[in-house]
């Protein structure tokens, strides 16, 4: 792919609001690389590119290509910037959407729209295919909602997007982190002892055969995000130092026990949770590249240790990875998620879909986000250098001023 990207399909090529009628809204900041002079003429088509030009010479047919992020969070910023310095200087165009129209993330796209919030998967898939032919989208690259997108891949090719998704049968297994450790088990894929309870019986019997060892257990909901819901058991009474530490996410299982009692009381849908053993040490988060079907193209693990992150020479962890993605045949941009239980690695979750910390790659010198546009667009990665392991990165906060978002409506 060379410095711009040719549409097909029969798409009006002119005019880059020309699909909605509606004038575009210009991105409140952008980031762009730090040295623009080692780009010369690229760097200058990039510039067009976001404010809506033709690029190129004159009479070119050529235009910027389309990329729609989803359910668009603060990470996404620099997915954008991988996507906008890819290796071929090919321009880009970001369009983003979130639930909230303050939403940062916004901030940083050529083009964002507000999307519906607590809709039904249907009603989701058709704001998704209008947002796209209104606004001509190439690429959509979803985060979340995978499980009313990922069945709709052929709706979307008909009106010209490419949708990045894994099939729909690896969605609707990975979405459950119940059904991910049964069929992970199932495939010989390490995983831990797990139980799944609804009610407080289930609970107290599921912290009896798990702790019989003396392990610290767990909970967390059983769907795809569960991070904001995960608790550690501790029946200990509060001590004057917790009070003088960093918290940590404790519960007893008393209270646990009871919240579940008081709800089926009370007659609220309870969801499933898994109680598990506590899985302490760092945690090994593997970003994976991979072609239709569950061929792994490349797979770079990295461990958190606080605010680093260490980028492991290790083949183990891309092993299991590898595994996972050919046993649910994953496509494009996965992500998966070990630790340590008696020293050996286990599978802590998978996701079909690319980690918030994604960017953290690009210091391997990979192009993850961009290569998998490549390969979704025309079957091959592009010319993949082999990831530089062994470093050592730091996470931290940068900040950018904007300017006040004007209010966007909401489309239900």
């Amino acid at each position: 792919m060379g410095a711009g990207f040719r549409r097909a399909g029969g798409r009006t090529a002119g005019g880059l609001g020309a699909a909605s009628g509606k004038p575009l809204r210009r991105p409140f900041f952008r980031q762009l690389p730090r040295h623009p002079e080692t780009l010369g003429s690229s760097f200058q088509a990039i510039i067009h590119f976001h404010h809506g030009h033709a690029s190129g010479n004159e009479g070119s047919t050529e235009i910027a290509l389309r990329i729609w992020l989803s359910s668009a969070g603060t990470a996404s910023t620099q997915v954008m910037r991988m996507l906008r310095e890819n290796p071929d200087a090919a321009a880009v165009r970001i369009h983003g959407t979130n639930i909230s129209p303050t939403a940062p993330a916004l901030a940083a796209c050529d083009v964002s729209e507000v999307e519906p919030y607590r809709v039904n998967n249907d009603v989701y898939a058709e704001f998704a295919l209008d947002f796209c032919q209104r606004h001509g989208i190439d690429v959509l690259i979803p985060p979340r909602r995978l499980d009313a997108l990922a069945g709709r891949a052929e709706d979307f090719a008909r009106i010209g997007t490419r949708l990045m998704c894994s099939p729909p049968s690896a969605v609707d297994i990975l979405t459950s982190k119940s059904r991910t450790y049964e069929a992970a088990r199932a495939s010989g894929i390490p995983v831990p002892e797990w139980r799944v309870v609804r009610d407080a019986d289930q609970l107290r019997t599921a912290v009896e055969e798990l702790g019989r060892e003396g392990e610290t257990l767990c909970i967390k909901p059983a769907g795809e995000f569960s991070a904001f819901g995960f608790r550690i058991f501790d029946d200990a009474p509060l001590r004057l130092r917790d009070l003088l530490e960093a918290p940590r996410p404790l519960v007893s299982v008393t209270a646990v026990a009871d919240a579940l009692k008081r709800a089926a009381d009370e007659e609220e849908k309870v969801p499933s949770f898994i109680v598990m053993p506590y899985l302490d040490g760092p945690e090994v988060s593997v970003d994976t590249l991979s072609a239709p079907g569950g061929r792994m193209v490349t797979a770079i693990p990295r461990a958190k240790d606080g605010r680093y992150r260490m980028l492991l020479d290790d083949p183990e962890p891309a092993r299991i990875a590898g595994a996972l993605v050919e046993h649910f045949r994953l496509s494009y941009l996965a992500n998966v998620q070990l630790r340590r239980l008696r020293g050996r690695p286990v599978l802590l979750e998978a996701n079909p879909r690319p980690s918030a910390g994604i960017y953290q790659t690009a210091f391997t010198g990979v192009n993850l986000p961009w290569a998998a546009v490549q390969l979704l667009l025309h079957g091959h990665p592009g010319d993949l250098p082999a990831p530089r392991l062994g470093g050592r990165i730091a996470v931290t906060e940068t900040a950018a001023e904007v300017e006040s978002p004007a209010a966007v409506p909401a489309r239900h």
